[in-house]
């Protein structure tokens, strides 16, 4: 599933010293995560609005078919995006237990660099790529 974050944020730039997944770093990913959320919910409600306004029933089946495939893609996309808002949730609730930002692989700092290319990341750049092999090889 590709995680976009549609909204532009200013990169956290650490203070010299400061302790690995501080109070404002905390904060910043914090705000990152609900406005993602925010826009999302969004997006779904406006879906369903706009498929409710559009329910039509043509008489030539070709056109039919086509709406309904429409809605099925738009439908299975929001499906992707509730599935995402509970790993944003997820995300949020680590935050508030104090797990955010290291591996659940290996337990090392993840990085504010990969925690703001994907903020729901729970693995480490090692991590995730022995888990992406294991995954070619599976379904190999």
């Amino acid at each position: 599933m590709a995680e976009v974050i549609t909204k532009q944020f200013t990169p956290y730039q650490p203070k010299p010293d400061e302790q690995y997944m501080s109070k404002p770093q905390l904060n910043h990913f914090r705000k990152i995560l609900n406005s993602w959320k925010d826009d999302l919910s969004h997006e779904m409600d406006n879906t369903i609005h706009t498929m409710q306004d559009e329910v039509t029933m043509f008489a030539d089946p070709n056109d039919r078919a086509s709406q309904e495939s429409d809605m099925t893609l738009e439908l299975r996309n929001r499906d992707r995006e509730r599935k995402l808002i509970k790993k944003i949730d997820e995300t949020l609730r680590d935050i508030e237990e104090g797990d955010y930002g290291y591996c659940q692989g290996c337990g090392i700092e993840i990085g504010l660099k990969r925690m703001e290319a994907r903020p729901t990341a729970t693995l480490c750049i090692d991590c995730k790529t022995l888990d992406e092999m294991r995954e070619r090889q599976v379904a190999k």
